[in-house]
């Protein structure tokens, strides 16, 4: 079934492992932030982008499987999808919950975040439906969705590398952060 897709699937397999490893040098970005504040965010933020680069990659190894029936590989399959929109749930929960703690989460981050991987997630079910049953189109739609999700999921690392480089060094012992240049806000976020 997925025989004329192997470079394909290898080129977003490759990309979503290498993604990955990138992602672990984003974390030491957050060396500045105070350790709950960082371990919060990591949770709400990280962990999901890191789950949707694995869910990628897992998918993409099941469907480069030699041998595997479409009902067999559209059950390994199944398995990260489901990782997958539940930690969009978590995170959206936890943005929600978030919010209403702070008030500084950015209006952008529910729906990066949670609802269109959620979205994308639930494409997929669809699509694993169409390879379960063994549909031409199921083949198609999964990679579709896989791109959406590594789309996604690059989205979102980007937005949390292009909020965290800035943030600069904090002293832990000041009661505030350093200053902003004159005329330049800090937006709030909620990370």
């Amino acid at each position: 079934m997925f025989e004329h897709w192997d470079s394909y699937f290898a080129m977003l397999g490759t990309a979503a492992g290498g993604l990955i490893g990138l992602l672990f040098v984003v974390v030491t970005l957050t060396s500045n932030f105070e350790r709950s504040q960082a371990l919060k965010g990591t949770s709400i933020y990280m962990t999901p982008t890191a789950i949707h680069f694995a869910a990628a990659l897992s998918i993409c190894a099941a469907a480069l499987a030699p041998n595997l029936a479409p009902r067999t590989a559209a059950t390994l399959m199944a398995l990260p999808v489901a990782v997958g929109l539940a930690n969009a749930v978590r995170a959206g929960v936890g943005i929600r919950g978030f919010t209403g703690q702070t008030g500084a989460v950015h209006w952008s981050d529910f729906w990066s975040y949670a609802a269109a991987p959620a979205v994308v997630y639930a494409a997929l079910i669809v699509a694993l439906g169409g390879v379960w049953t063994g549909k031409a189109w199921g083949v198609g739609a999964l990679a579709s969705g896989l791109l959406l999700l590594l789309l996604v999921a690059i989205r979102n690392a980007w937005d949390l590398v292009t909020w965290m480089a800035p943030q600069g060094s904090f002293d832990p012992h000041a009661l505030t952060p350093p200053s902003e240049p004159e005329g330049r806000e800090r937006p709030k976020r909620g990370r």
